[in-house]
């Protein structure tokens, strides 16, 4: 009767766990209404990076936004699961948006082994974000050794400390190799770059630019290459700059 009893209360826990649901489809926010729209006609620049920094400097200047270079990258491992994790854009220019990594990390050894990326900005403050395609390269090492010097005494000893997804037994323990290491290179006055951290370029493809609409007809306009061939009509596809093209895209 005990084991029916614990058997009964299984089963019946296992049906109420499967069937909970929490619904947040309720909290969605009022976001811009349709006098609001981005319309090509509001475009800062015919090419992405410009608009790109058209708006990161209206982000910035409102600041609402805490991290405005927070950067979501996703990678692809060898057997094509792809992953997603937030990194810092340090910069930005019309090469591409970098970052500063672990070399021995996860998505550090699935960029070596597939350099096509995405990443993705996400404004909510400002009801916009940026998608971004294209695909990664590994800086040269002296702009990574310039980045890493300029960086804080207690992030350059936490580079050293931490290998980067890695499995460890504490936090206590990253804490004071830290630490550690931090009175060490206070010693000697100098601190190297690890040869396993530097900095990546994602080089875009395409670059789309959305800003959310309270109707649900959000805008949705695109830069990307053309293909090859590929003739603007000025009606589906536009010519930009610095040979993009731009179209607008279905919510």
């Amino acid at each position: 009767m005990k084991f029916r009893r614990q058997y009964l209360y299984f089963v019946t826990q296992n049906r109420y766990q499967s069937k909970m649901e929490v619904s947040i489809s309720g909290l969605r926010k009022q976001c811009k209404n349709k006098d609001e729209a981005f319309l090509e006609k509001d475009l800062a620049s015919k090419e992405p990076i410009g608009q790109f920094k058209a708006w990161y400097d209206e982000v910035c200047a409102a600041k609402q936004v805490l991290f405005p270079g927070a950067m979501c990258l996703a990678t692809v491992s060898r057997e094509g699961f792809p992953s997603a994790r937030y990194v810092i854009c340090t910069s930005f220019s019309k090469d591409g948006f970098k970052f500063f990594t672990d070399y021995s990390s996860r998505k550090s050894k699935e960029m070596d082994t597939n350099p096509n990326v995405a990443a993705t900005f996400y404004w909510a403050a400002c009801d916009r974000s940026i998608r971004i395609e294209g695909h990664a390269e590994k800086l040269p090492d002296e702009e990574s050794t310039e980045a890493f010097k300029s960086r804080p005494l207690d992030v350059q000893a936490a580079v050293w400390a931490s290998s980067q997804s890695i499995p460890i037994e504490s936090k206590s323990l990253l804490g004071e190799r830290q630490n550690e290491l931090r009175e060490k290179f206070l010693a000697e006055k100098e601190v190297p770059k690890p040869n396993y951290w530097g900095g990546y370029i994602i080089r875009p493809s395409a670059v789309e630019f959305w800003q959310a609409q309270s109707n649900r007809l959000s805008d949705r306009i695109r830069f990307r290459r053309p293909e090859h061939g590929e003739i603007p009509d000025g009606k589906l596809l536009h010519a930009g700059e610095d040979g993009w093209v731009y179209e607008r895209l279905s919510p």
